[in-house]
């Protein structure tokens, strides 16, 4: 499977429709001094998702998606599988992935997806639920899977609000809670790499290449020193730009850095005003559309 089929799928398979603010959004927008860099998270800031964040996230029924991706990529399921829930199997498996890590010590464990649904098929297939299988690409099929349960879409103004920042020398990167596939978005959607949009490959931190996860501090760490070592820049001249309080503002203002709360999207956004570690802290700024950084950098 090409690169180029892998961009299709994606936008073959968009969300749908507008991107709808939610009820109590509105900007609050302040003049930031010193900012050299804009680092952005992915899912529900920069791309809307179809469950407001990348699919992992969420643990809803999705047998029948699973079993429809299974058959099309030529794996078929046995009469044995008919009463079982093939999607709690691949629920389990990334559990058991995040539990090795929580034992080496990792509060928020990520997992590479390859490499679960790697143990998913050896698992089907030890037990009979699918037929023996011939070679596959186990990257087609996630991505496959993925674009099924998880549609995307670019959020509004996104191309010229990345131009800009791109023209004006600001350094770009990303903290994402992300999967190999989650890089295809922009070109899938943009018409160019994430590296010919200006954001810089060595400062970017992606969770499945760190089996991290926010809202762990590390990511957050990591951010700092590549943007110091390549850019000899502070968190303080930074901008991070995220949709969910805890897992976006709350480790980020612990580094130092600015932050942005992205309040554009009423299937992302999330303020966790119950949850202890957010209940007493607010972003620097807050904005419903992209582009309203832009004259306060």
């Amino acid at each position: 499977m090409t690169e180029s089929t892998w961009l299709q799928m994606i936008t073959d398979r968009r969300q749908d429709g507008p991107v709808a603010l939610p009820d109590d959004a509105g900007p609050r927008l302040v003049k930031l001094e010193g900012i050299r860099a804009v680092v952005f998270d992915v899912y529900g800031t920069l791309f809307s998702s179809g469950v407001g964040d990348i699919s992992l996230a969420t643990e809803d029924d999705r047998d029948a998606l699973l079993r429809e991706t299974l058959i099309a990529n030529g794996i078929y399921p046995t009469a044995l599988a008919d009463k079982l829930r093939l999607d709690e199997q691949l629920h389990n498996l990334i559990h058991g992935h995040q539990d090795s890590r929580r034992e080496e010590g990792i509060e928020y464990p990520e997992v590479d997806i390859r490499r679960v649904w790697q143990d998913l098929l050896n698992q089907l297939e030890a037990l009979n639920l699918i037929e023996p299988l011939d070679e596959i690409s186990i990257e087609k099929l996630v991505l496959d899977y993925e674009t099924r349960v998880n549609p995307t879409q670019p959020m509004p103004g996104l191309a010229d609000a990345l131009g800009e920042l791109h023209e004006r020398s600001l350094v770009l990167s990303v903290i994402s809670n992300a999967q190999f596939y989650t890089p295809f978005l922009f070109e899938a959607f943009l018409g160019k790499t994430i590296e010919e949009l200006g954001f810089c490959p060595n400062c970017n931190v992606w969770s499945y290449a760190e089996l991290e996860g926010k809202p762990s501090q590390q990511l957050y760490k990591y951010a700092e020193k590549r943007l110091a070592e390549h850019h000899s820049i502070t968190p303080e001249q930074c901008l991070y730009v995220g949709n969910d309080m805890r897992n976006d503002i709350w480790p980020a203002q612990a580094l130092g850095f600015k932050t942005a709360l992205f309040a554009g999207d009423r299937l992302s956004l999330r303020r966790r005003e119950d949850h202890p570690a957010c209940k007493d802290i607010r972003a620097d700024l807050e904005i419903t559309e992209l582009d309203q950084i832009l004259p306060l950098i």
